[in-house]
């Protein structure tokens, strides 16, 4: 099938495009076909798989996409399983596990699947639904959530980055994936990179060199700059991603303006993941270290009011 256009265009909010999607025939229970009017009914029975927290869908979700038609997830509810929206702990402030994007992330979920897997998903028109096509129809469908434009489109450039990289369920050889993943790689890579060297340049770190943007400025005209670069950087590196350099461009300008705070939740994270650890294997000593911390922390606080 002809794949839109990966950079789209806005799309109005229709709520209406999800409804009820009914059951399929199973045993000697007969099928209950999707009801337009009905909105989605979203019944979940959460499972514990391994220690990974899963969950059935107990009923289909359907919506009627623009382009293909009327869609149903899942094929199959008994055997298909989501961990709603996915999306790394990390970044769950960003985007969060539930909300109004839910039945769009459930959506998507079921349209995406291995290349020796089954579809997790009906077409009632016929159509087979490539990834690429899947990720477009997901961020139309967060529109019609409601969901807001700028965390649609960055769920949009993530998705779109993981289908580049995976290569799976597209219309491309596998010369072509090995291609976006060295363009891919190689420019969140100079981001990260850049991103780096301007921090040691803006604390003015012996040794860094200078960055064009940067140089041996006022600190605030540094940060400015910093800011500039993190912005222009990305926006020439995307023009690599092609036909996806939107994708490029969001998430190469998203990594650098939160590259810090990524860094900073990576620690945190670390941190309290070492701590969780240790307290369970040596408690008593978890405990001594708190108590020496807090007063450690209490004569400091002490000492400077006093000085």
């Amino acid at each position: 099938m002809k794949i839109s256009d990966v950079a789209g265009g806005q799309v109005e909010q229709e709520t209406r495009r999800f409804y009820d999607g009914g059951l399929p025939a199973v045993a000697d229970q007969p099928e209950v076909p999707p009801n337009p009017g009905e909105d989605p009914k979203i019944l979940l029975e959460r499972l514990s798989v391994h220690g990974h927290e899963q969950f059935v869908l107990m009923r289909r979700i359907a919506y009627r996409d623009r382009h293909v038609g009327e869609l149903l997830v899942p094929a199959d509810p008994a055997t298909f399983r989501t961990d709603l929206t996915s999306v790394p702990t990390l970044f769950t402030w960003l985007v969060p596990k539930t909300g109004a994007h839910l039945p769009a992330a459930l959506l998507h979920d079921g349209l995406c699947f291995g290349n020796d897997e089954p579809p997790t998903y009906v077409s009632t028109g016929g159509h087979a639904v490539h990834r690429v096509e899947a990720d477009r129809i997901f961020r139309d469908a967060m529109a019609d959530t409601g969901t807001g434009v700028v965390r649609r489109w960055l769920v949009w450039s993530a998705v779109a980055t993981a289908t580049l990289l995976k290569g799976e369920q597209v219309p491309w050889s596998r010369a072509t994936t090995w291609r976006h993943r060295l363009v891919i790689g190689g420019s969140l890579l100079v981001v990260i990179a850049l991103g780096a060297l301007a921090t040691l340049d803006l604390f003015d770190i012996g040794g860094t060199p200078d960055l064009p943007w940067m140089g041996d400025r006022p600190w605030w005209l540094e940060l400015i700059g910093g800011l500039a670069g993190a912005i222009v950087v990305p926006l020439v590196l995307g023009l690599a991603w092609g036909r996806f350099r939107v994708a490029g461009w969001v998430m190469g300008i998203g990594l650098a303006v939160l590259l810090h705070v990524t860094v900073g939740l990576l620690g945190v994270t670390a941190l309290y993941q070492v701590t969780e650890k240790s307290a369970d294997r040596q408690p008593l000593i978890v405990m001594g270290l708190a108590v020496l911390v807090s007063v450690i922390a209490a004569a400091t606080v002490l000492a400077l009011w006093v000085a």
